[in-house]
């Protein structure tokens, strides 16, 4: 991708391409980004830190090599740089220091030595002190799903951990980045044995040891961070992941407060030119609150801004219905309401929720259902496809139906008949995480809640209208709908409080009659294509 002179990627890959580049590489110079509502989560996630069990065991095994039960054909750096070795004696000592560093991250069994606690090394007491301070300062509320809590007021126990860890993350990177340096000296001066296969690996190599040195250097910060005074760039917090009661890592976590001031930084200003694209980015808002997703408001100069009007008419294709008479909380009114929706419209469903306990609930109680009704019903979480796979299958039956959470509500495009309706469970909050409250409080509060939830409505509205000639209905299960939330649907579509009843007739007096038509019945037009 480096020598290319066109590289088409996901956000995340090109931000890490430009994050990851050596000061005397060239950047990249001209970019465009489409979806770009999907810029800040992307920078969210490609400049944070997480210091976790799981990335740290697969840290080891990246140096060390695969052991116990998980050997397979990988190979740790010995294996991979044998010849290397032999040839360069620093670089040799070099590989011997990192495979004896890496030996005090957390190995085999970390999760269930923590648990009984007996943790060994720096790395895991470090992890068994985070899971004690979070599970003293857990609520009741919390039982079963992941739970989390600031960085902030640590106690003695939490901190000398933390000093221990801290010197034996110093120890490990030392070696990794003398090694790099001892391969980029081989191959300036390159021997008769370095032919392009052993290039290619040494070169693989040296980027796999930049992009650890990294994640070395934004653990250690992030160590050195906890017990002192707070970073007003940035929101730590300690957590443990767990999933129907069952925990599954645990570690520390560092976010910026804002992930568009790195974005700015490191990929537009360093570019000649960048276009963001999207149908979607003010989020029924003004230009401002587009351009604060974007990361301009870090730069010198104001963007250049434009504008196209939508080629659809929502007023006369689409149809926004908000339901008033469902117990928020109950289960099998939920459910009965989605069999119902969904028989309405004779199939052709995409059903939105926002907890994957939920989701599975619903399902379980609808499934058998609709099917004696010759209307397949698939999903997310429950079905063992992949979601990309899920999508197609449900693109081809136009009787078809297909529950999902966030994944699909941001990513779907199924134009055509096959997806004419779409059930949104309730508003879709922001979860109440640590991340989200200081984001919440620096950002103008619920206003910016709201901003973010008129985001979501836009990219769930828009999954039903994908070209001219589609229509379809949007119904939100939740008598609690905000008025101020419906400027995130396009101007012009009709939007009505019913209840249950009026829009099961509703959606099946425009729906029902949808004919069987397959993908394969749809000829695109070329212009909309391009």
């Amino acid at each position: 991708a480096e020598g290319a002179d066109l590289v088409i990627a996901n956000h995340a890959l090109l931000m890490i391409m430009a994050e990851r580049r050596r000061e005397d590489s060239a950047a990249l110079t001209r970019i465009v980004f489409d979806e770009g509502h999907h810029l800040f989560d992307a920078a969210d996630s490609t400049f944070s830190a997480a210091l976790t069990g799981q990335e740290a065991i697969e840290l080891r095994r990246w140096i060390i090599g695969p052991e116990g039960k998980h050997r397979g054909r990988r190979r740790g750096l010995s294996a991979r740089l044998m010849d290397v070795a032999s040839y360069d004696e620093a670089g040799g000592d070099a590989i011997e220091a990192a495979n004896a560093a890496a030996a005090a991250l957390p190995g085999d069994g970390w999760l269930g030595r923590i648990a009984e606690g007996i943790p060994l090394g720096p790395i895991e007491k470090l992890l068994a002190a985070v899971r004690g301070t979070v599970f003293a300062r857990a609520k009741a509320q919390d039982a079963g799903y992941g739970i989390e809590t600031e960085a902030a007021e640590l106690d003695g126990a939490l901190i000398a951990a933390v000093g221990a860890a801290t010197e034996a993350l110093e120890a490990l990177h030392r070696p990794l980045a003398i090694l790099r340096q001892r391969l980029e000296a081989v191959l300036e001066d390159a021997p008769d044995w370095v032919d392009a296969q052993a290039r290619a690996r040494i070169e693989g190599a040296m980027m796999g040891l930049t992009m650890r040195g990294q994640m070395l250097a934004s653990w250690i910060a992030l160590l050195a961070r906890l017990g002192g005074p707070a970073d007003p760039d940035f929101v730590d917090w300690l957590a443990i992941d767990r999933y129907e009661g069952r925990e599954y890592d645990i570690g520390l976590h560092r976010h910026w407060l804002d992930p568009t001031k790195p974005l700015a930084e490191t990929v537009i200003k360093p570019a000649h030119g960048l276009i963001v694209t999207s149908a979607t980015l003010k989020g029924g808002e003004d230009w401002e609150a587009a351009e604060a997703r974007a990361g301009t408001p870090h730069l010198d100069f104001a963007p250049e801004r434009f504008e196209a009007p939508s080629p659809f008419d929502y007023a006369a294709n689409s149809e926004v219905l908000i339901v008033t008479d469902l117990k928020k909380g109950d289960i099998p009114a939920l459910a009965g309401a989605y069999a119902r929706l969904i028989e309405a419209a004779n199939g052709g469903t995409l059903g939105l929720l926002t907890a994957i306990a939920r989701l599975k609930a619903v399902h379980a109680r609808i499934a058998d259902r609709l099917a004696r009704g010759g209307l397949p019903l698939f999903s997310q979480h429950v079905d063992p496809i992949d979601t990309g796979t899920l999508i197609d299958i449900f693109r081809d039956d136009a009787r078809a139906s297909l529950l999902g959470t966030d994944a699909l509500r941001d990513g779907v495009d199924v134009p055509g008949h096959s997806l004419r309706l779409v059930l949104l469970e309730t508003v879709p909050w922001p979860r109440p995480t640590v991340l989200h409250a200081a984001r919440k409080l620096a950002n103008g509060g619920n206003a910016y809640v709201d901003r973010v939830v008129r985001a979501r409505l836009a990219q769930a509205f828009g999954r039903l209208i994908r070209r001219k000639d589609d229509s379809g209905m949007f119904v939100l299960l939740s008598a609690a709908t905000p008025s101020r939330l419906l400027t995130a649907f396009p101007e012009g579509t009709p939007v009505s409080r019913v209840p249950l009843d009026e829009a099961v007739a509703r959606v099946e007096a425009r729906l029902s009659s949808v004919t069987e038509l397959g993908q394969q019945d749809w000829k695109p037009n070329p212009a909309e294509t391009s």
